[in-house]
């Protein structure tokens, strides 16, 4: 652990960082690829040749992370989280494998790149109403009229929650990313996420009892069937499993489109290219993923005695694997700071690596490509409308608070 090193963490949720990270991961992966910081008890990895390896090592586990985040709480707080402990601890995310592999294969099928195909036509009449609605005013703020209820009226209608519940979830939703994904873990926000789980399981206990009553053509009811035919998805699980669905299924997507469009303003040059060859679309979006992606990093906890980039990781130690840095690494992306949105050789992490790719990898792409294909075909001129963006203080996603434009 070199004690030098800690001079990165002052660095972090300032808002400089907030409104671009990368100089300061620039930095750490030319003067301290892994190293340890006091500030978040944890392990920083920032070099591609040890983030991808990392992301699928088994001597480093996901089951424990909860129990990590937890543990920055303090001693006399912990027993009151013990609900959201149980909660988040059955998401898909935070599990390993034998009980991971049996999660994940059952929620799994309907996220495959042929099953989410056939939501295209339906992520299209989302995508054109949503822009018809705001179409005649001339601008928007991307954030409360496109980006957020695009993905979330995609997911909801897959889980079949009535769309009049959004913005009741979004609320929901926004507590728990400020606790799982903040860099700076507070007793405030542990509290609020835990009011948000319990409602959001309070929610689903109805959905799902409605649904055993008469099944609808969702992914609740699928569940639910696949429950009764034995293959042990506890109640708690299920309600996880739907919690944990809505939050990963717009949060991506939600960012993934923010940032893109801030790309295409920052790089005039690249949105005119894809404006005028709209076939672009597929490789813009991997590029839009590997240049800002919303997922800024992933996080693990080691099993045994690993060592990465020359450093000894311990048993219990956690460790902070920043794909957006991995992403941005010069020796495998030549000009990563530059979009290019025809890049080749674009193997980039922005959806993980291993068995815990994105399960909603398929999904978030589609949806991307239709929302910001179609943006720029039918608001040709859309220009940013704001002097500055603020920025939420997590570490993990990138996530913008507001995102006015005009067109």
């Amino acid at each position: 652990m070199s004690g030098d090193t800690c001079k990165f963490d002052p660095l972090f949720l300032t808002p400089e960082f907030l409104a671009d990270p990368y100089p300061t991961y620039h930095r750490m992966r030319a003067e301290a690829p892994v190293y340890w910081s006091e500030r978040f008890n944890a392990w920083m990895l920032t070099r591609y040749a040890e983030v991808k390896p990392a992301l699928h090592d088994s001597r480093l586990n996901s089951g424990q992370r909860m129990a990590a985040i937890m543990g920055q709480l303090p001693k006399s707080v912990q027993p009151e989280m013990k609900p959201l402990y149980e909660h988040l601890t059955k998401w898909v995310a935070f599990t390993d494998p034998p009980n991971h592999t049996r999660l994940r294969t059952l929620v799994g099928k309907a996220f495959t790149a042929h099953m989410v195909q056939r939501l295209r036509p339906q992520i299209q009449a989302i995508v054109d109403e949503l822009l018809d609605a705001v179409q005649s005013a001339g601008q928007m703020d991307v954030v409360r009229d496109f980006s957020f209820p695009l993905p979330a009226t995609v997911i909801s209608s897959m889980l079949g929650i009535p769309r009049k519940d959004h913005e009741q979830f979004r609320s929901w939703s926004d507590d728990i990313v400020h606790f799982v994904s903040a860099g700076d873990i507070t007793v405030e926000a542990a509290r609020k996420a835990q009011h948000s789980v319990v409602e959001l399981s309070n929610y689903f206990r109805r959905l799902v009892a409605e649904r055993r009553e008469k099944p609808e053509p969702d992914l609740i009811s699928e569940l639910i069937t696949a429950e009764e035919q034995g293959d042990k998805l506890t109640q708690d699980e299920l309600f996880a499993m739907f919690v944990q669905l809505f939050f990963a299924g717009h949060e991506t997507t939600t960012g993934l489109i923010n940032n893109a469009l801030l790309a295409l303003f920052k790089f005039p040059d690249e949105r005119q290219r894809l404006q005028n060859d709209p076939s672009l679309i597929v490789s813009a979006v991997e590029e839009f993923l590997r240049y800002d992606n919303s997922v800024q990093r992933q996080a693990r906890v080691a099993n045994v005695d690993v060592e990465l980039g020359g450093q000894l990781i311990r048993k219990g130690q956690y460790a902070l694997l920043f794909i957006a840095a991995a992403n941005r690494d010069q020796a495998i992306f030549p000009d990563p700071d530059r979009l290019d949105i025809s890049r080749t050789e674009n193997k980039h992490l922005a959806f993980g690596h291993g068995i815990h790719f994105c399960l909603g990898g398929p999904l978030a792409r589609i949806e991307g490509q239709i929302a910001i294909e179609t943006l720029l075909r039918r608001m040709p001129n859309v220009q940013p409308a704001y002097d500055s963006l603020s920025w939420e203080p997590l570490l993990a996603v990138r996530k913008l608070k507001s995102f006015p434009v005009t067109f």
